[in-house]
């Protein structure tokens, strides 16, 4: 994993904003009409090219293939490489539309999904996945065409690290329905085995491996109440060992672990404390951790670390812009939002990345595509900045 002693470097977290060319086929493929799969693979591999250079020519220095590859979102995904599970239309109460903020603010939630009815729900959450069979990993035409394609835009735009990013058992396929396996516990084993596939074949190819797990710290929201904390602190336990099982034999340096409060540009006042736990995250055995900490209910968190060590050689990657807020943030907030981080980590430890994808669906983007690229360029920006500031001088690698 790459590390910087003269600068703060700088990365994102993963979901980028798929271009028209692109999703001209998605949509034709919702509306269930003929894809030429030839001419979409062409089109894929030419936006992944082009994105990862856009990516380097604004100063990203760890990047990615902006997800272009996977379909539907960045954790159904999964329900196209593997197998187990069916499809079925929800019957009753959307599963996604559960948790304390959305019961205080149903309102606001029935207006920003423009669900005035309360029936109008998300293009990919009007089916329940519904296991039936034992999980296997079936995808690796997709997975080893993200490699190749990923393989060639580094190569073309000379980068020599970049990272590819999946799900976290806990987190693929959520909501999903268990009527094969003897227990929800058998079924996310059953889940990290497969997986674990994917996060391999991703190392082996040289990349980094990013485990996403919005579900770790989302999950508290809708579990409390009626649950206890100890209650869901104990699933959030359980499921960080399912990962590290899933993680064996993966160098830790080869894999980052990001970890937001979920994606939607909701109140978020019933989100779990960092600090609450904080010593989960630091257990995934992960060389760097990608933490949201830009948005306004989470920024005041970077205390914590104050408090809490990072472990000896691992690395910190702060969110230091929103992904749901089109606002761009100053490059010298960035550089103080950096400095803050680093008097608590060291600034060899920290390198500036986003509060999360900026694009968790095809057809679902939280900003405009040109504010996503001032947000990046606007962290390298100020990744500069705190760099002079705290090394002095040069900031050369």
């Amino acid at each position: 994993m790459k590390r910087s002693t003269s600068r703060i470097l700088t990365t994102h977290t993963g979901s980028l904003i798929r271009p028209p060319e692109l999703l001209d086929f998605v949509r034709l493929r919702k509306s269930g009409q003929p894809v030429d799969q030839h001419a979409f693979d062409a089109t894929l591999a030419d936006a992944v090219g082009d994105v990862v250079r856009r990516q380097t020519k604004a100063g990203i220095d760890i990047p990615n293939d902006g997800e272009f590859g996977k379909s539907t979102s960045w954790s159904l995904y999964a329900l196209k490489r593997l197998s187990g599970f069916e499809l079925r239309d929800v019957k009753g109460d959307n599963p996604f539309a559960r948790g304390a903020d959305r019961a205080r603010f149903q309102e606001f939630y029935a207006e920003l999904e423009g669900r005035g009815d309360g029936k109008d729900w998300s293009n990919v959450t009007r089916q329940d996945a519904v296991c039936v069979g034992p999980i296997a990993y079936n995808g690796l035409f997709e997975l080893q065409r993200d490699i190749e394609n990923l393989k060639a835009a580094t190569t073309a735009a000379g980068v020599d690290e970049a990272f590819l990013p999946v799900a976290a058992p806990s987190s693929a396929i959520p909501d999903r329905r268990n009527e094969y396996y003897g227990s929800d516990e058998e079924l996310v084993v059953a889940l990290a085995e497969a997986l674990r596939t994917e996060y391999r074949a991703i190392v082996d190819a040289g990349f980094l491996l990013q485990v996403d797990d919005a579900r770790a710290a989302v999950t508290y929201y809708r579990m409390v109440p009626p649950a206890s904390f100890e209650q869901y602190y104990g699933w959030l336990a359980r499921h960080v060992d399912i990962l590290n099982h899933a993680l064996d034999g993966i160098p830790q340096d080869r894999i980052r672990y990001h970890v937001c409060w979920g994606s939607w540009p909701g109140p978020h006042t019933t989100d779990v404390p960092l600090k609450k736990i904080v010593d989960l995250i630091l257990r995934v055995n992960a060389g760097a951790y990608l933490i949201e900490a830009a948005n306004p209910r989470h920024e005041h968190e970077w205390t914590v670390w104050r408090e809490v060590t990072l472990p000896p050689g691992k690395i910190l990657v702060p969110g230091v812009v929103s992904h749901s807020t089109n606002v761009v943030e100053h490059p010298e907030l960035i550089a103080e939002r950096l400095t803050r981080f680093a008097s608590c980590v060291g600034r060899e430890n920290l390198i500036a990345g986003t509060d999360c994808g900026f694009a968790q669906e095809e057809l679902n983007r939280r900003v405009h595509p040109s504010v996503m690229w001032a947000k990046l360029e606007a962290v390298v920006e100020g990744a500069r900045i705190a760099s002079q500031q705290l090394w002095g001088g040069s900031t050369a690698v």
